[in-house]
């Protein structure tokens, strides 16, 4: 389940090619008209032919107030299931509280249970200054990042509200993203508009791949493929995953509380 979370936050870079600059005292407005309160998705994953993991993806039915911001809480939760929770574990739960106007992290908490495995961290976001701050250390940990930084949460959604019309296929996008006490340059290419098969009928969506560093998990540097409902909500529907030990799939299971008509279609 941490590589379908890992997943998710990959996606989130996708988003950034089209950051507005805030002004020196007042926060940046982002037009979204493609998720709101109440919404609720549900994913399941596939180890070769083995259910693997499931992942439940919900935005809060009411709106939080964070730094006197009004944020939606999002809740991303993982765990094994069959036989991959008796090999290995997994209970994580991952939470974003992103501004409504700015869709911006104003506060994020991650709670990991792997195995004999835990880990908990809260962190907070100050725009202004530029900063980002765990709860759980001292002051003088204080990380500087750049304007507009998110989180891997609170960046999937920023993603939904780019208009993916002004993007060209093969277009590279390079963004900064801050997570275990880092700030990443993650890279991320579209590659233009495609039709696949799920289980709720054939559905047109927008293909997205991001560009993977060489590393020991995933199998070459276009290794995950991610399409994207090409619709007004802009929700992953399918993703596929090349390791060096086989391969993986993430499905939409479920889905309700949508902002826009999810539209599938019959061929």
């Amino acid at each position: 389940m941490k590589r379908v979370i890992l997943i998710l936050s990959i996606l989130t870079t996708a988003a950034l090619s089209q950051v507005a600059l805030k002004p020196d005292n007042a926060y940046r407005r982002v037009n979204n008209t493609s998720f709101g309160a109440g919404e609720h998705l549900e994913y399941k994953v596939h180890y070769g032919i083995f259910n693997a993991a499931e992942a439940t993806v919900d935005v809060a039915p009411t709106v939080y107030k964070v730094n006197e911001r009004p944020c939606y809480r999002v809740n991303v939760y993982g765990r094994t299931v069959g036989a991959f929770d008796l090999i290995t574990r997994i209970r994580n739960t991952w939470r974003s509280y992103i501004d409504t106007t700015a869709i911006l992290p104003q506060k994020f908490f991650i709670h990991i249970e792997e195995g004999n495995h835990r880990k908990e961290e809260n962190v907070t976001f100050n725009h202004f200054a530029n900063t980002v701050r765990s709860e759980e250390k001292t002051e003088k940990d204080v990380f500087k990042v750049p304007e507009n930084v998110h989180d891997v949460i609170s960046g999937y959604y920023f993603l939904r509200t780019i208009d993916f019309n002004r993007v060209h296929p093969g277009q590279l996008i390079e963004v900064p993203a801050f997570f275990d006490d880092k700030v990443y340059n993650m890279k991320v290419r579209y590659r233009g508009k495609e039709t696949i098969k799920t289980k709720f009928g054939h559905i047109n969506v927008l293909k997205i791949n991001p560009v993977l560093p060489e590393n020991k998990l995933f199998k070459g540097e276009d290794a995950i493929r991610i399409w994207v409902s090409d619709d007004g909500n802009k929700i992953p529907v399918k993703v596929e995953v090349d390791l060096w030990v086989g391969a993986m799939e993430m499905d939409l299971k479920s889905h309700s509380g949508l902002r826009n008509e999810l539209r599938f279609f019959k061929r």
